[in-house]
């Protein structure tokens, strides 16, 4: 009864294939397992592709495997053999060979006897010195379909061919290998992308660090008042911008030529040593000379460098970083920065940055020059108009000086030649004051000087001077003065107005004469005074320009500045000045305020005296007030 339920042969032959079979199975379930494993734990594209060909050479009981990846640029596929001790790159085009026929197609192949199909290339064989027999070639497809490269495993080592069941197992383990493929593509990617991101970033804020120290750069220049100052603000911003733990400027004098270099040292940024270099000596002469930046990591081994200069610092010079500052037909200078903090070299950055800087530099260099050539330029052209005015005035004081030169010759009286020699004096402190306005502008003073002024003092001495203008002329002077009101003025510079405006008014009348009438009252809360003559009037093609300089109605030894010196001094007191004229006379106008804006009082400067010490105006309060800036149609005669 036992022998008869024991198995037949088929039976045994059977239930082994099924153990065989489900060996098989097994070995490939715990394959994919381990690739599925690997799949999670690890991105490293290397050992995952070794790991699933290793385990597709142990399951298919093959020789060799190789893995090809398409390169869709050069539409070639790629694999990597060792060809003795070398790394040889092996590259199919698609179509070619087994592997460029599957890759082509999207199809397995398998194959008993390679040598036996057209498709098979022999050449890495012979490169090689392998022999291929049997092989089964399958592609890698991605999630979406397309073939992204392919694997083939050469010479099964258990029979003479591959079996539907290598190629089903070849199969999912592509799909396993396309799928890491494209995960490690895709993390690659993203690792590439997120490293793009960062140096974006980075670059995003060098250039807006780059851009802050230009705008505080181009500010700290505009408000330099001094090569100095400039020079400072522009080290102090480079030395934190780049960490440096020095820096220097080198500038060319723009009248001599010579050279001056400014010194900063970061412990000490408010401080600024200013050094004269020779020709040549230093590093940033050199760099001067070369014109090009440079970089010097050993400093002090280098020929141009000066222990006077570089050794100003108070850490030890090791390598310093210079750029040129180049002008439009000589080199302007040189700056440099020394020693970056923590021991770090200078890089391409701070390079980059340092040129910059110094082209930023060279541009606000010379515009500070410039500007400083134009102020020059503009003040000697003041100065000019300034004496072209005072010269003009001169005329007043010197005529009546030499009129009571005349009196003091024919007078026998001791009492009255002191009289007149005190009127002299008078006009020598009227020559007094104007040099002083040519001194106080040349030192960039700008004031005038109010005082408490009573006209019947003020327009006395005024009667006796223009007596003077009008001797020996057909002119009838007239006075109608309010000597009640006391007024707040610059008796000088008002004095020289009443005068340019009455001479005028005496030269306007001629030799038929005529009557010259001086008015002075109180108008509303300005004092109101009038220069009237019985003229001819203003000419018509003079007008509109009457109160700009040189503008003369042709008069002989005129110089067109009288009237423009007259609008100056009642700008200069807020005033205004006004004319009304015809064929029968002209009469100007001036009001000043009473109580001028901004006025304070002036403890510091005493009032005007004479040679024997007397004042030589009304004693009482006075003020300084500061006027406003010269219009460019007056001239520029008073400070």
């Amino acid at each position: 009864m036992s022998s008869s339920r024991e198995p037949n042969p088929a039976h045994r032959k059977r239930i082994a294939e099924l153990e065989a079979a489900v060996a098989r199975e097994q070995r490939v379930s715990r394959a994919l397992r381990e690739v599925g494993r690997a799949l999670g734990t690890t991105l490293d594209l290397d050992d995952l592709l070794e790991l699933i060909l290793s385990t597709l050479t142990d399951l298919v009981e093959a020789d060799r495997a190789t893995l090809y990846l398409l390169d869709e640029a050069s539409a070639e596929l790629v694999s990597r053999v060792v060809v003795g001790q070398q790394v040889r790159s092996i590259r199919i085009k698609v179509g070619h060979g087994i592997a460029g026929f599957v890759a082509q197609s999207g199809r397995p192949v398998r194959l008993r006897d390679a040598y036996g199909d057209p498709r098979f290339e022999r050449e890495w064989d012979v490169l090689t010195g392998y022999r291929t027999a049997s092989m089964l070639a399958a592609p890698l497809k991605n999630h979406l379909g397309r073939t992204i490269g392919v694997i083939q495993v050469l010479n099964k080592q258990s029979s003479d061919e591959f079996t539907e069941a290598d190629e089903a197992m070849v199969t999912a383990l592509c799909t396993q290998a396309a799928v890491a493929i494209d995960n490690s593509r895709l993390f690659l990617s993203l690792i590439q992308k997120n490293k793009q991101l960062v140096d974006t970033k980075e670059q995003l804020e060098r250039r807006l660090r780059d851009i802050v120290l230009l705008f505080d750069l181009e500010r700290a220049t505009g408000r330099a008042t001094s090569t100095e100052s400039l020079a400072k603000a522009a080290l102090g911003l480079t030395v934190r911008a780049c960490d440096a733990r020095g820096a220097a400027l080198l500038l060319a004098e723009e009248d001599t030529g010579d050279l001056v270099q400014y010194v900063m040292d970061a412990a000490q940024p408010d401080t600024l040593q200013r050094i004269g270099v020779k020709t040549g000596e230093g590093l940033l002469a050199a760099v001067m000379a070369d014109g090009e930046l440079t970089l010097v990591e050993s400093a002090a081994d280098h020929k141009a460098f000066s222990g006077r200069l570089e050794g100003q610092y108070s850490f030890p010079v090791e390598s310093v970083l210079v750029a040129p500052l180049e002008g439009e037909d000589a080199p302007l200078g040189a700056i440099a920065l020394y020693s970056k903090s923590g021991n770090r070299r200078f890089d391409d950055d701070d390079g980059a940055l340092l040129r910059l800087v110094s082209a930023n530099l060279t541009t606000a260099v010379r515009l500070f020059r410039a500007s400083e050539a134009r102020e020059r330029s503009e003040r000697l052209t003041t100065i000019g108009r300034l004496l072209s005015g005072v010269i003009h005035d001169f005329k007043t004081p010197m005529t009546v000086i030499s009129g009571y030169v005349q009196l003091m010759q024919d007078a026998d009286d001791r009492e009255k030649r002191r009289e007149y020699a005190e009127e002299i004096l008078s006009q020598f402190d009227v020559l007094t004051a104007m040099q002083r306005e040519v001194l106080e502008f040349a030192r960039g003073e700008r004031t005038i000087f109010l005082r408490r002024v009573y006209l019947k003092k003020f327009f006395a001495d005024m009667r006796r001077t223009l007596q003077h203008e009008i001797e020996g002329k057909s002119v009838e002077l007239v006075m109608d003065i309010d000597t009640r009101v006391v007024a707040r003025f610059d008796e000088a510079r008002m004095a020289r107005a009443i005068h340019n405006l009455a001479r005028n008014a005496i030269e306007a009348m001629g030799e038929h004469g005529g009557r010259l009438t001086v008015a002075a009252q109180r108008d509303d809360d300005n004092l109101l005074i009038q220069v009237a003559d019985t003229g001819h009037g203003v000419p018509p093609e003079i007008e509109g320009r009457l109160f700009q300089s040189f503008v003369t109605a042709g008069k002989k030894g005129g110089t067109g500045l009288g009237l423009a010196i007259v609008k100056k001094i009642v700008d200069e007191h807020d005033g205004t000045v006004e004319v009304r004229s015809s064929s029968r006379g002209s009469t100007f106008e001036l009001r000043l305020p009473l109580q001028p804006r901004d006025a304070r009082d002036d403890s510091r400067r005493p009032p005007s005296t004479r040679h024997g010490g007397k004042p030589a105006g009304n004693e009482g309060d006075k003020c300084r007030y500061q006027g406003p800036p010269p219009s460019q149609n007056t001239p520029q005669n008073s400070s």
